[in-house]
């Protein structure tokens, strides 16, 4: 899992847990100290964000989850995959186009990032190179031809190289 994908999850599981069990409690015992909790707006939105809370911490520790659980030798050193940088010539465009394919939280279509669950990245993964990848846009079809194929295995790893030698 990239790193500051990981920081910025626990982070937030971090800031969600102290307002859980810290902040919305306190809240909530305010707002029963006001009186009649029938007609008490502000108990009541303690209450539904307590639930929103706990909704979103749920899903944030099954990402984590299911992030921690990717397994770098399962991508392919030779097809598009997680990680990848391709370099694509879209036809209904006439330009060529590149994306490296991430994860949901790190993508940015405006910088290149696109998910691997996005239309484009569920296209183009398992693609090689001189393959044509066929994208279902709302505005129609689109055929992207793969030029060039970086795989996370082709990129250096600077996580492991100590800062002033990057």
């Amino acid at each position: 899992m990239p790193e500051q994908v990981k920081k910025r999850l626990e982070e937030e599981i971090r800031l969600l847990e102290h307002e859980l069990t810290t902040e919305l409690p306190a809240e909530i015992k305010k707002a029963v100290a006001l009186g009649d909790l029938s007609e008490n707006a502000e108990y009541h939105m303690a209450k539904q964000r307590q639930v929103f809370v706990n909704a979103r911490l749920g899903q944030l520790k099954k990402r984590m989850g299911e992030l921690a659980m990717v397994n770098l030798v399962n991508i392919p050193h030779d097809k598009v995959g997680f990680g990848a940088t391709v370099v694509v010539f879209d036809s209904s465009k006439n330009e060529e186009l590149t994306y490296k394919l991430v994860t949901s939280e790190e993508s940015d279509v405006a910088q290149g990032l696109i998910s691997t669950t996005s239309p484009i990245g569920r296209a183009l993964l398992g693609k090689k190179l001189g393959d044509i990848a066929t994208v279902v846009t709302p505005n129609g079809k689109r055929e992207l031809e793969v030029l060039k194929l970086t795989t996370i295995h082709d990129v250096p790893d600077t996580s492991e190289v100590a800062p002033e030698a990057v």
